[in-house]
Order: C-alpha cells, then sequence, then structure tokens
C-alpha cells in the first residue's frame, strides 16, 4: 500500500495560479483509483479572500459566463470562475507518470468523467451538494524589467491540474483566456520531460484538442487544454501586486498561508540565523553553515523572525531549480516574477529551449533582444525577481521581533521605526542574496560532478573541469548535452594516452566537423584532448582503476540520451496539427518520461533521429512568447 498526497485543483486561468483544494493524505492501492475516489479538499478558497463580486460559489454560477471577463479586482487573491464549455474535444495524450503519480488507476483516462473534466466540460459542484467549484488567481509581474499591472488566471482551470485554455476570466486582461495547440504540446511534453530529470517542475496530465476552438495568435490556430498540477500556483508576481496596491494586511496574510499551508508549517522553515556583532559565520545556525564562510556580514540587531526564514525558503529552493537548468543546459525564455514560483518550481512555459551547440548568450525568445533571459543570466534573473520578493516582504522582514505585535500587526511602521526596520530588512535580503549564491553554486557543482562522473568534489573542478568545458564547447560549437552523453560511454582505456585522447575527441564533433574561429581539425582535437586528460586524473581518483562499468552505468543515469530540442517539438507539432499523426504525442512522451535509456522499443529509425545529430540549420532556433 502506498500513501499519497496529493494537491487536488480546479481553476481556470492562464497567466497566474493558485490552489483551490489541498487534496488530503489517503491510501490508494498499488493499481490506483478512479477520478471520483480522491478526495478533495478547499484549502485555499477557504483561508484567503474571495473577489467581492463574486464571494461565494453560488453567486458565480447564477451569473451568466459571457460576463465573467476581464475587469480590475482588488482586497481578493482569487475569482470563482467556471470554464468555457469546449465543444467537442479530443484526448490527444494523457501522461502514465503523472497518472500514477495521482494515484488514478491505469486506463482511467478513457473514462467519460475523466474526459469531460480534464476539457472543462465538467465540475465537481452543483448547488445542492457544494463541492470544488473552480477558480482563478490574481496577481502582478515585473515583464522584462517593467511593471505589468494585475494579471492572474485567464487561461487555466486547475484541479488538481489546472486546465489551460479554458477561457476568460477577470485576469484575463486583452486576452482571450485559450491556449494554442502548438504552445500546449510544447509544456505538455517538457513539464513532464523535466520532471523525469529531477528539475523542480509543474507537470502535465493531459493534453485535450478542441477542434472548434480557433486562436487568433500569430495566425489562427487551433485551441487546446492542458491539465496540469503542481504542489503550488503562487509565484513571486501574487506579492508584487500586493505591494504595489500597499494591502499589507493581505501580504500577511498570504505569506502565513504560504508557510503554513504551501510548505506545511512554519516549522519546516530554515533555521534561524541570529546575527551577533562579532560572532563568525561558522557559529552561526544556518543551513549553509561551512558554504558561506567569510561571505556573511556580521551585525547588530539581525534577528530573523519566521517570515525572514519563508523568505530565505523561498530563496532556496529557486537556487537549486535554476541550478538545475543551467546544469541540464535548460532556458526558461521569459522569467518574469509572475513566472518565478514561490515553491522553485519551472512554471509557464513559453519560449523554453534545452541548449544544442553551448552558448552562455542564448536565448531561446526573438522578442528578447536584450537577452535579458538568456542562459547566463538566468541566475541573477532569479535573484533579482527574489529581491523584488523581498520588498514585499520587506515590512514583515524588518519588524524582527515585533511583528506579533498588536500595534505593529495594526498601524504598520511609524515614522520612529522605519529606519530601524529598512536596515534590518535590507540586511536580511542582502545576507539571503549571500545564501541564495551558496546555495546555487553547491547545487551546480553537485549536478555537474555527478554529470562528469565524479562521486567527490574538489575547489579545483569548477575551473579546472567545468569552466574548462563549457569554454571549450562554446570555442568549438558542441553540442552541451550529447557531450554529457557521449561522455558517458568512454572508458578510461580510450583516454590514457595523448594519442588516445586525440583520437577521442572527435566523437563530440558534429557531422561537419566543429565550428569556432582559428581552429583547425588538429588544435581542435588537442584542445579536447587536454581536457580529457584532467577529467581522466579526477575520474580514477574517485572510482580507481578498472571501474569503468559502474562508473559508465552512474553517468548514464543522470546524463539523458533524449531531451525535447525546439526541432524536435516543431516536428511533432507539425505531424499532429497539420498531418493528424496522434500516435507520435505517446511516443515522444515515452521518451521524455525516460530520457537516460538507450533505446524504448519504439521506431528504431526515429529514435537514432530524435536522440541524434540535431540538424545544422535548427539549431537554436527562436521562439514567440505564445509558443
Amino acid at each position: 500500500m502506498n500513501s499519497l498526497l496529493h494537491r487536488y485543483m480546479y481553476s481556470p486561468t492562464s497567466l497566474a495560479r493558485s490552489r483551490l483544494a489541498q487534496m488530503a493524505s489517503h491510501v490508494a492501492s498499488p493499481a490506483g483509483v478512479p477520478l471520483a475516489d480522491l478526495p478533495k479538499s478547499n484549502v485555499f478558497t477557504s483561508k484567503l479572500p474571495a473577489d467581492p463580486a463574486f464571494e461565494t460559489p453560488e453567486a458565480s454560477h447564477r451569473t451568466p459566463r459571457e460576463t465573467l471577463g476581464p475587469r480590475m479586482v482588488k482586497s481578493a487573491l482569487f475569482t470563482y470562475v467556471r470554464p468555457e464549455p469546449s465543444d467537442e474535444p479530443e484526448l490527444l495524450g494523457v501522461s502514465p507518470k503523472a497518472m500514477q503519480d495521482l494515484g488514478l488507476k491505469p486506463a482511467e483516462e478513457q473514462s467519460t468523467q475523466f474526459k469531460a473534466l480534464v476539457a472543462g466540460n465538467e465540475i465537481e459542484w452543483n448547488e445542492e451538494k457544494g463541492g470544488i467549484y473552480p477558480w482563478a488567481q490574481c496577481y502582478g509581474g515585473w515583464q522584462f524589467g517593467q511593471w505589468a499591472g494585475q494579471l492572474g488566471d485567464g487561461t487555466k482551470i486547475r484541479y488538481e491540474l489546472q486546465l489551460k485554455g479554458a477561457g476568460k476570466t477577470p485576469y484575463s486582461r486583452f486576452a482571450d483566456g485559450k491556449a494554442v495547440l502548438r504552445s500546449s504540446i510544447r509544456e505538455y511534453i517538457v513539464s513532464e520531460a523535466l520532471s523525469a530529470l529531477g528539475v523542480p517542475t509543474t507537470r502535465a496530465l493531459s493534453l485535450t484538442l478542441l477542434p472548434n476552438s480557433k486562436v487568433l495568435r500569430e495566425r489562427i490556430e487551433p485551441g487546446a487544454i492542458v491539465a496540469r498540477f503542481a504542489e503550488s500556483w503562487l509565484r513571486i508576481g501574487t506579492f508584487d501586486l500586493l505591494r504595489l496596491r500597499g494591502d499589507r494586511d493581505l501580504i500577511r496574510k498570504l505569506a502565513t498561508y504560504v508557510a503554513e499551508d504551501v510548505f506545511g508549517g512554519w516549522e519546516t522553515l530554515p533555521a534561524a540565523v541570529s546575527v551577533r556583532e562579532g560572532q563568525s559565520a561558522a557559529e552561526i545556525d544556518n543551513p549553509c553553515r561551512g558554504i558561506l564562510r567569510d561571505e556573511l556580514q556580521t551585525h547588530q540587531g539581525a534577528e530573523e523572525n519566521r517570515f525572514a526564514r519563508l523568505y530565505r525558503e523561498i530563496a532556496r529552493r529557486n537556487a537549486k531549480t535554476v541550478a538545475a537548468w543551467q546544469a541540464y543546459g535548460f532556458m526558461n525564455g521569459v522569467l518574469n516574477t509572475d513566472n518565478t514560483s514561490i515553491y522553485g518550481l519551472s512554471l509557464d512555459y513559453g519560449p523554453f529551449a534545452f541548449m544544442d551547440n553551448f552558448d552562455p548568450q542564448y536565448t531561446p525568445n526573438h522578442d528578447d533582444h536584450m537577452l535579458r533571459y538568456s542562459y547566463r543570466n538566468q541566475p541573477s534573473i532569479i535573484w533579482w525577481n527574489l529581491v523584488r520578493l523581498g520588498e514585499s516582504l520587506g515590512e514583515l522582514l524588518g519588524a524582527g521581533e515585533r511583528v506579533d505585535a498588536d500595534s505593529f500587526v495594526k498601524d504598520g511602521v511609524t515614522e520612529e521605526m522605519e529606519p530601524e526596520i529598512v536596515q534590518r530588512a535590507e540586511k536580511i535580503i542582502e545576507r539571503t542574496g549571500e545564501e541564495f549564491r551558496a546555495v546555487f553554486l553547491n547545487e551546480y557543482k553537485r549536478l555537474m560532478g555527478r554529470r562528469l562522473g565524479l562521486q567527490t568534489q574538489k575547489e579545483s573542478d569548477f575551473e579546472a573541469l567545468f569552466s574548462e568545458m563549457l569554454d571549450t564547447l562554446e570555442a568549438l560549437e558542441l553540442d552541451f548535452n550529447h557531450f554529457f552523453r557521449r561522455l558517458s560511454g568512454i572508458s578510461l582505456s580510450d583516454v590514457e594516452t595523448e594519442e588516445k585522447r586525440a583520437e577521442t575527441a572527435s566523437v563530440f564533433f558534429h557531422t561537419e566537423g566543429f565550428g569556432g574561429i582559428g581552429y583547425t581539425e588538429e588544435s581542435a582535437r588537442a584542445r579536447i584532448a587536454k581536457w580529457l586528460d584532467g577529467w581522466r586524473t579526477r575520474v580514477l581518483e574517485d572510482w580507481g582503476p578498472g571501474s569503468d562499468g559502474e562508473r559508465q552505468k552512474a553517468m548514464k543515469a543522470v546524463n539523458p540520451n533524449f531531451v525535447p530540442r525546439g526541432w524536435i517539438l516543431d516536428e511533432v507539432i507539425e505531424r499532429v496539427e497539420r498531418k493528424g499523426d496522434r500516435d507520435i504525442l505517446g511516443r515522444i512522451m515515452q521518451m521524455s518520461l525516460n530520457p537516460f535509456n538507450d533505446e524504448w522499443g519504439l521506431n528504431k529509425e526515429e529514435e537514432e533521429r530524435y536522440c541524434g545529430e540535431v540538424p545544422k540549420y535548427k539549431r537554436a532556433m527562436l521562439c514567440s512568447c505564445s509558443s
């Protein structure tokens, strides 16, 4: 028997999500249970304020659906909104791993209830019995460094999944609340692919085509719905909007909700860091103790309260996630604050991509002319977003021990208090930045070490192995993920002499050779061979001689043979949308869910093509934000 804790949500939305219902812990048989047997509860909507215009499900349900469109909503975090009905929906695909993780029984996706639910044609609520009513979350966001105002869920429906593309809500702004098949296919595949790689992410349960829904983006396209789920859909942009509106009471209430209901209680947060004047960093009770050392600035009066610990937890989670992006060559493409998860999840997939030829300046977003969201900038942009969150929580961070005093709760910051509170908040944000950097670097080194087949970490690895490897890939224009996978198959005997290393170096070349300026084949081989010599030395230190088989197996278990690159997704979209090929989705999903396999028992020629050379003129593709 497996004890599973699930969160079950249902709410039409587009840009911002939230949780409608949290499933209770339940015991399911290994075979899974029917959809109707999954327990459901209304945690988010019972603890946070609703849209004053529709304070109950009944009020919203009795209102014509077409009137529940865009408008400004204040003093609330969500609106009860049912999805727009779908005409003749077709269920195109279901992730078997998502079904398993949710505790649903095999073949449940063929049931009438499941198909109706993920298409937005059925809700688990009625006026007599009540139940789970859909809702859309309100938030704002800093987009490309500019304040974008009120955003929110305008194209999704959350269930435990959220159905992305379920119609207009009050937060749709000028949009139609729809999602196109093209972008839906991309999100359906990549969210499950990242999960299989071990990267924190929202998940996708199903993909449904809406053949009679025509959506205008760059062209008229068929509509679709992705049913997706996550531990939380809250994002930094949720707090941004409250801060810009000066709603300090709701910021406190939302932060408390995050700590108690998203993270599972204040006691789950990092231990407090209380820094006294003259105290050494080694004495600080900090989860990063021994990593931060001299980076921590000691100062007087910077005692942390529970909200500072909450802020640090959010920062630590995001540090680990962006480290995983960097280690696996993944780019989100649009790291606005409304696309940055409080829970530390990869969120809201638009113009994302996996790296082809290694280029730290690459961004898959063709609208990002300043390269703000390039691969190189992702860690610093996530921290920029976290500083915005620190500003939203600043009053709570800076209040210190008086955060629960009646006078502070009621009246906030007085003129006399302001200098002290501002100074304390700034110091906590600064120190959290140091912790973010330390956690990021530690996780990045851990992941890169595993990818290179190392069992231990040495200070010299960062420059001698990681940085030199990336510099070489960039200089010779070599493929990022192919490099790791091909390295996984190399035995130490292949690189034991200078001659053998130079010969082995060509395994990393493209079919057409290598790129870059100023290199001959001999000098290119020599550069790779020099790196291989250092790598071989480190592998021998960690594994000893005669351990190739075990080390190669460990490397192949973390270095994917398949990732859903841009050119593959474009081909899948073409085949599904224009050629009516439905089977390709199932094959690509199977490869995405098992990325480390050598083969999948499918179409051998297709497998080899998708895992092989990226077509020269399809590398480093660009996408729009509607992708």
